[in-house]
């Protein structure tokens, strides 16, 4: 009951609906920034390939407080994009909700990226020759021919980093910080409840994230299972 009775609390209410907020429009980035990368790097093969391919993974393996700095180092107040934004659009992206939705898209894109990279590479090449020979251009090949048949892996992509960018921690405490009703996650608020030595609120708000990512995860494991 005490459990349920936190459910219910602003104090919990804020932070799950800013959580949903924050990591829905990530996830849209990071999917369609990573769909985009993906499809150029398993179509074409240029010099640095490789380098531009362990840039786009990097985020995943990074410490996240190291990604956090750099993402302050560019969005920064006297960063190169954050600086200019300041100056030109007087836009500040630090201990705002739009910085933690940048971090969560940066920490979640390679999980897109990934997944997507895996499953087009999958998609017989065949299939999108016999539509350019039908005068489908390169847009309309990928859209109709390409993307559909690799959609089960970029779902699974997506639905991964939708659980990624809930769960941002690091990035997202060093760029948005922690204010509560603010740019407080549903991460960072289980951070302040047991600093706070709210046990209650805590149990609560784990309880939340650990169902969604269970189901995600399930959701994610029906979609990479092979058909036949």
């Amino acid at each position: 009951m005490d459990i349920l009775h936190r459910l219910l609390e602003a104090r919990f209410m804020e932070p799950l609906l800013l959580t949903l907020k924050v990591a829905g429009l990530a996830t849209a980035v990071a999917a369609a920034l990573g769909i985009a990368a993906a499809y150029v790097l398993s179509r074409s093969k240029f010099p640095g390939r490789d380098l531009v391919d362990a840039l786009c993974t990097l985020p995943l393996v990074m410490p996240p407080t190291v990604l956090g700095y750099y993402l302050l180092v560019v969005i920064g107040r006297r960063g190169m994009v954050g600086g200019w934004l300041k100056e030109t659009f007087d836009i500040t992206l630090v201990f705002t909700w739009q910085g933690a939705v940048i971090a969560a898209a940066v920490a979640a894109f390679p999980l897109v990226f990934k997944s997507a990279r895996a499953a087009l590479e999958g998609v017989g090449r065949h299939y999108e020759d016999a539509a350019r020979t039908l005068g489908q251009g390169e847009l309309a090949v990928f859209l109709r021919v390409s993307l559909p048949l690799a959609m089960r892996g970029v779902l699974a992509g997506t639905m991964l980093a939708f659980a990624r960018a809930m769960g941002e921690f690091g990035a997202t405490l060093m760029v948005a910080g922690n204010l509560p009703g603010r740019t407080q996650t549903l991460s960072l608020a289980v951070y302040s409840a047991v600093q706070a030595g709210d046990d209650d609120l805590a149990n609560a708000l784990v309880l939340v994230i650990s169902l969604v990512c269970i189901a995600i995860l399930m959701t994610t494991s029906r979609l990479l299972r092979p058909r036949f």
